[in-house]
């Protein structure tokens, strides 16, 4: 695993972080980890299985047999499985994601989680899309990008993501949700969110992801990962 590379993005919630991992290994055509799902999917599988959040023993347990896997559908879509079922769109709702960072919460459930995550960094190469991939995950790695933009910025962004699915949201809730989560994330004792201290930092409220994107291959070619 030391031999081979890794990119990390780490930044909170909305700031387009995934977006920006699957543009960078479509390009690089290395392997992609949504460290984020695995929580989510921790979360909706507490709820399938009747254990609640606030649960820590429970959770935990939840977490150490997490019977998930990804795969990539025809769209490029990585979709992600629970017990074999398609709960993708389940785990992305806002309440797939307030699971996530209550459970992200509980430092059993993160080590649980971290062997797991590692088991990603495979040949060619990775990029890794988180919260501590970058401090916690994989704070070796060559390259650490922290995605970050403001929280009405990030709330505008969920707001027409969701609209656009022809869900029925509020504006000031989605905001009001986004600064609870921030504030849990990086508050909480465990890897909180917080850029490693040799992360490029990079804030995207004004900018395009097309910028962010050209910014970062900027980088990627400084550290020869491509030709340049």
């Amino acid at each position: 695993m030391a031999d081979i590379p890794v990119i990390t993005v780490d930044g909170p919630s909305g700031a387009g972080k995934g977006t920006l991992s699957h543009m960078l290994a479509d390009t690089l055509g290395w392997h992609f980890l949504d460290s984020g799902a695995l929580y989510r999917v921790t979360g909706h599988a507490c709820l399938v299985e009747g254990v609640s959040w606030d649960d820590h023993p429970g959770v935990t347990e939840v977490a150490r047999h997490l019977q998930v896997s990804f795969h990539t559908a025809p769209s490029g879509e990585i979709l992600v499985s629970y017990k074999g079922r398609d709960v993708s769109r389940e785990i992305r709702t806002e309440e797939g994601g307030r699971g996530a960072s209550t459970v992200a919460a509980i430092p059993s459930v993160r080590e649980a989680l971290l062997a797991r995550q590692r088991e990603f960094c495979q040949a060619p190469g990775l990029v890794a899309d988180g919260r501590d991939m970058g401090t916690v995950v994989f704070p070796s790695a060559p390259l650490k990008i922290f995605l970050t933009a403001s929280a009405l910025e990030r709330a505008e962004r969920r707001y027409k993501q969701l609209i656009a699915k022809g869900e029925n949201v509020s504006l000031p809730r989605l905001l009001e949700d986004i600064q609870e989560r921030d504030e849990r994330d990086s508050s909480r004792d465990v890897a909180p969110l917080l850029p490693a201290e040799d992360a490029i930092v990079i804030d995207s409220t004004a900018a395009s992801i097309e910028d962010v994107f050209a910014q970062v291959m900027q980088k990627v070619k400084e550290r020869g990962f491509v030709a340049a």
